[in-house]
């Protein structure tokens, strides 16, 4: 399985294997990351699995569609050019090792 490397606040780092056509947000959800809220369960209508996809793997990930554009845009954190919506990252083995920071506040 693809491994995730989830950066926290504070600077540790998770590494999850999450299963291929999984979500990002759900392979967090699955493993206690604290800091994904998931309030609407990676359905795209919270933008509280924001995330920010490391500068040099951003290119890695499918374009974002115009809903996760507008929706971060409405993040508790501030948005960077490297938002992404954690729900919106489907995993396949091409995002082996991505690393994603969790910012400080999802609300």
């Amino acid at each position: 399985m693809p491994q995730v490397i989830f950066v926290h606040p504070d600077g540790r780092q998770d590494a999850i294997e999450i299963a291929v056509g999984a979500s990002v947000m759900q392979g967090a959800t699955q493993h206690g990351i604290e800091e994904i809220l998931a309030e609407c369960g990676g359905n795209a209508m919270c933008a509280t699995c924001h995330v920010y996809v490391d500068d040099e793997q951003i290119g890695r990930l499918v374009p974002m569609s115009e809903n996760e554009d507008a929706l971060l845009d409405g993040t508790a954190a501030e948005r960077q050019p490297t938002s992404r919506l954690a729900c919106q990252i489907e995993v396949t083995p091409a995002l082996d090792g991505l690393l994603v920071r969790l910012p400080d506040r999802q609300t």
